[in-house]
């Protein structure tokens, strides 16, 4: 008997607009409202709505056999209540059904995990309260920002509560073993850990509309035969994706909604073939044997590692620079850099700063809105920069600090007067135009009345 567990990632950042050297201690505003309203509006049309509908009709035509989890980021629950409130619902609507699991990660979609474990329990929590509160489920399930994961991650989640990890099944650390199988943590063998599948994950989000593709065109029923011809003793399909892969990264013409309609019908006229949840996976069956996870793996490029974040100088310094801000930020109170923090500390901007060719070049153009990853590095260091001066100014250590901090007090509350200054001789110069009319109009009425004396 198999199962086969899918599980999509739902993300958005707040992207930020062209944040210029000269904006920095002028300009507190980072964000490209317009691009990032169009952008969550397209896939909304195109992803989201279509996609979450047509689950929705699956769940209720199948009666409790098809089953899928999901993910979704704090960052994007916050676009979805900004920008279209109506995708939120569409997903409570799928909760609602029972069969629809949501799974806990970073609010921010951030690397925090990398850094520092406090500050990563934070955004954990954080997150799991935001499920439990919108989709009345807390989440017995984590999956980690880009599927990143390590046995010291693994512990981390464990000692959090969790039952089950998902991850990437990479080569170099199955080796000969299958992805197929469920596993456990090597430090911690309370948490299980559920492998992606990404050669038929991949099929699905990478090469599904691939007219060269040897396979093309993929049909469910082909899909589900390849699965049911699989070694019988294998237990788990874990296939996961980004749930753009709906109508965005593989558009409507290529089929790809066709393909998830019949999905369910194809594979459940197997009989040894079925869906599950992913805390269903790791309730039911029985661990193999640990994972061995050293250093951190996710799901990018070939070599399934950080370097699609971290993999140059560039990277490496935003990435360090702005988690050198945590013991400040740890005592901030300030509900708007608060907020600007967990915007700041999205995966995706240093994602896009990626220097990565070859195979893996066209992967990484796909989501950059740069022309350069040099012209991402500027920007999101401008803006770093000036979001550091606001939380010195907020959060000041040394006595540097407090005295910059209090000058900055004098120049803001110097550029209110001004500001309250100019307001109030605009006033008064409005006033006097309008007195200075209505005088010249009553001269001219009172110099017309004369010459009309003069000439009786």
């Amino acid at each position: 008997m198999k199962t086969i567990c899918l599980y999509f990632q739902v993300h958005q950042p707040f992207r930020f607009r062209r944040y210029r050297f000269f904006d920095i201690g002028n300009d507190h505003y980072y964000f490209d409202d317009y691009t990032n309203e169009s952008i969550l509006n397209k896939i909304a049309g195109d992803c989201y709505l279509p996609t979450n509908e047509l689950l929705l009709r699956l769940i209720k035509k199948h009666k409790g056999e098809f089953k899928v989890a999901f993910s979704i980021t704090g960052v994007a629950i916050e676009q979805f209540k900004l920008y279209a409130p109506e995708v939120l619902e569409s997903f409570q609507a799928l909760a609602a059904t029972g069969q629809v699991e949501f799974l806990a990660e970073t609010y921010a979609h951030s690397l925090v995990a990398l850094k520092d474990e406090d500050a990563f329990k934070k955004q954990v929590t954080m997150h799991s309260k935001m499920v439990e509160e919108l989709f009345g489920q807390k989440p017995k399930v984590f999956r980690n920002t880009e599927l990143v994961y390590s046995d010291k991650i693994g512990d981390t989640v464990a000692r959090m509560g969790f039952k089950a990890m998902l991850t990437e099944g990479a080569k170099h650390i199955l080796g000969w073993k299958s992805p197929n199988f469920l596993y456990c943590n090597a430090l911690n063998p309370r948490l299980k850990v559920l492998l992606k599948n990404f050669k038929l994950s991949d099929d699905i989000a990478f090469r599904f509309g691939n007219k060269d593709w040897s396979e093309w065109p993929l049909t469910s029923a082909k899909f589900a035969t390849w699965i049911k011809q699989m070694d019988k003793k294998e237990e788990v399909i874990n296939l996961f994706m980004d749930y753009e892969t709906f109508g965005e990264h593989q558009g409507k013409e290529t089929g790809i909604f066709e393909f998830l309609e019949y999905f369910p019908k194809e594979v459940l006229k197997y009989k040894d073939l079925s869906f599950s949840k992913p805390s269903e996976v790791a309730s039911k069956l029985q661990v193999v044997a640990p994972v061995n996870v050293p250093h951190p793996i996710s799901w990018a490029d070939e070599e399934r590692d950080l370097t699609a974040w971290l993999g140059n100088e560039m990277q490496q310094e935003a990435f360090d620079k702005l988690y050198a801000l945590l013991p400040k930020m740890n005592r901030c109170t300030d509900s708007k850099l608060q907020k600007d923090w967990n915007y700041l500390q999205c995966s995706d901007h240093l994602y896009y700063m990626c220097t990565k060719f070859f195979s893996d070049g066209d992967v990484h153009a796909y989501f950059n809105p740069y022309e350069t990853p040099y012209e991402a590095f500027i920007n999101y260091m401008n803006v770093l920069s000036d979001f550091t001066l606001r939380l010195n100014a907020a959060v000041p250590f040394s006595s540097e600090e407090k005295e910059l901090a209090n000058l900055a007090s004098i120049l803001e509350d110097r550029d209110q007067k001004i500001k309250k200054l100019e307001e109030e001789l605009q006033k008064l110069r409005s006033r006097k135009k309008k007195n200075t009319t209505k005088k010249g109009t009553s001269t001219k009425k009172t110099s017309s009345k004369t010459v009309e004396k003069s000439k009786s």
